[in-house]
């Protein structure tokens, strides 16, 4: 028995010196390790892990797959006191890392400090395992290999024997400095080998603007956070506005104004959703109009925060509201742009001072905005066109209107694309009011072209207009042809066509269209009118006035003067 008893002290004697070299800090890091718990969208545990503080206001890092699929999740600090994970700040599933925000409520966590410079093959390095105990225990190994990851970071093979509980735990350089997250061998040799991915690489994720199209961030239903930039953090707000439901849109223009609480812009997103989303309140308005008033006062460019007050409010009487919201009129609008325009003249405010006093109906004071407008930079198709339309209102010179429409399509891209189209069909109607109507042909044409014959049958029946009035009846005889068989039910276009054939003398023929239009609809009065004009030119009195009367039984008011000259 006694030969035994020196090896025993010896074994003895060994751990308790490995214990002794534990580090002092290593009680106080293991206080930043802390275990997390997911939950799937019908809020069951998915799954559980660790992770770990690397910023005092809560950023922490663990493994990806612990988080994919998750609706929401908590952390387990070493005090067993529970905290929300607030946002995913950023994830990479080839790595298995990601980096999101916890929700704490103290004003700091305790958090480790990540390694400046990767460890050395055979560095000795510490690996740092979940606990609510007070303790030094951890389990102690050496770098094997060091990887890169890209250019600047590394991933690493550690001699190290590393327990299923311990995966995504931090492993620490000698002096208490993360320099990985550890992840379990997938080899043969699990005994002793595993590995940890680059702490500095999983603190190098991050939310871009194009983020949210992300299939890796997708995976996870937990908030996503903003990019860290303000300038990104606002394109990913616009992306967002026309792709996510409006309570997650509202939770991301919150998060915006925390993170950039001095930038006017988030306050005046978050009004405008408050005012035109779909899940209005009574308190939507008040909480819309403070928004407002902070925008004023963080801002350091007044006169661009006056321009958005003032366009806000235009949108929002342009929706013509039930009542108005206290004192939100356009005559308020006008004031906000003046303001703006008081501090710097831009043309986009003298543009909106335009569409306030169009809306107001001062067709005069916006036609003088708009003219101002059109002999700036800012001039566009759009401008041009307002100005044609407002003296439109103003009943100006026919031929005056067209000269503004043709700088309208000026402006435009050429040739015409399909945006820009509309603006063709809106001259092609000013040309056939001033009587050009060979040129208001020529716009329907290149209309046709513009949005490759992808029209219909009302474009037919325009042009058909056009091409009987500029005396092209043959081409006016196709349009409304192909006006009809689009639309086969509409009496109308029958009546057309009936009347383009009366002008060429074809009066046989108008009368077989007519009685067409009538087998649609026996009470189209108009038809009746028309026949009997034809059956007049044919000598067919008695038919004619059978049908004039039918006509002004059926309320036709222009038949009386046809009754008093053929039928009396």
């Amino acid at each position: 028995m006694r030969k035994f008893l020196l090896p025993l002290l010896f074994i003895c004697l060994s751990v308790q010196g490995s214990m002794a070299q534990v580090p002092k800090w290593v009680e106080k890091a293991k206080r930043a390790v802390f275990s997390i718990v997911t939950y799937d969208k019908n809020d069951k545990m998915l799954s559980t892990g660790n992770g770990f503080f690397v910023t005092e206001d809560g950023i922490a890092l663990s493994d990806y797959s612990l988080f994919k699929g998750a609706e929401r999740a908590i952390i387990i600090n070493s005090e067993g006191k529970q905290m929300p994970v607030d946002a995913i700040l950023g994830a990479d599933d080839m790595y298995d890392v990601i980096k999101f925000r916890v929700g704490i409520t103290e004003k700091k966590v305790p958090a480790l400090q990540i390694a400046s410079m990767a460890p050395v093959v055979g560095a000795e390095v510490y690996l740092l395992p979940y606990s609510t105990q007070k303790d030094r225990n951890c389990t102690l190994g050496k770098v094997k290999e060091v990887a890169k990851i890209g250019e600047q970071y590394h991933y690493y093979t550690l001699d190290m024997l590393l327990k299923d509980k311990m995966v995504s735990c931090p492993v620490t350089t000698a002096d208490g400095q993360v320099f990985g997250l550890a992840q379990k061998s997938s080899g043969r040799d699990t005994t002793s080998i595993c590995y940890a991915a680059g702490a500095a690489f999983a603190m190098s994720q991050n939310i871009s603007a194009l983020s949210l199209n992300d299939l890796t961030l997708r995976n996870i239903g937990i908030k996503k956070g903003l990019p860290e930039t303000e300038d990104q953090a606002m394109v990913a707000l616009f992306m967002a506005s026309s792709q996510v439901p409006q309570d997650e849109y509202m939770m991301m223009l919150d998060d915006y104004i925390k993170q950039f609480p001095n930038s006017s812009e988030g306050y005046i997103r978050r009004a405008s959703a408050l005012v035109f989303g779909t899940n209005k309140d009574e308190s939507s308005y008040d909480r819309a109009a403070a928004d407002l008033e902070q925008a004023l006062k963080v801002t350091q460019k007044k006169d661009d925060a006056y321009y958005n007050i003032a366009k806000l409010i235009y949108n929002y009487q342009i929706d013509k509201p039930e009542t108005t919201y206290k004192d939100w009129t356009y005559d308020k609008a006008l004031e906000y742009v003046r303001s703006a325009q008081a501090v710097d003249s831009l043309p986009v405010y003298v543009q909106l001072e335009g569409d306030i006093l169009f809306a107001k109906q001062d067709y005069p004071a916006a036609l003088t905005s708009y003219e101002k407008v059109n002999r700036t930079n800012l001039a566009s198709p759009a401008s041009f066109f307002n100005e044609a339309k407002t003296m439109e209102l103003l009943e100006r010179d026919p031929k005056e209107i067209v000269a503004v429409m043709d700088s309208c399509i000026a402006h435009c891209q050429q040739p015409v694309s399909a945006t820009d189209a509309p603006y063709l069909l809106e001259r092609a109607q000013m040309n056939m009011n001033a009587g050009l109507y060979r040129p208001a042909m020529l716009d329907y044409d290149t209309y046709y072209k513009a949005v490759n014959g992808q029209v219909n049958d009302v474009f037919f029946y325009l042009r058909e207009q056009a091409a009987i009035k500029g005396r092209q009846y043959q081409r006016a005889l196709d349009d409304i042809a192909e006006a009809i068989r689009l639309n086969p039910k509409e009496v109308l276009y029958y009546a057309e066509q009936a009347v383009v054939n009366m002008r060429v003398n074809r009066f046989d023929e108008a009368i077989g269209i007519l009685e067409n239009a009538i087998s649609i609809n026996p009470d189209y009065a108009e038809a009746y009118r028309l026949l009997g004009i034809c059956q007049v030119q044919l000598k067919k009195m008695k038919e004619a006035c059978d049908n004039f009367a039918k006509a002004k039984s059926l309320g036709d008011p222009s038949v009386d003067s046809l009754i008093e000259k053929h039928c009396k």
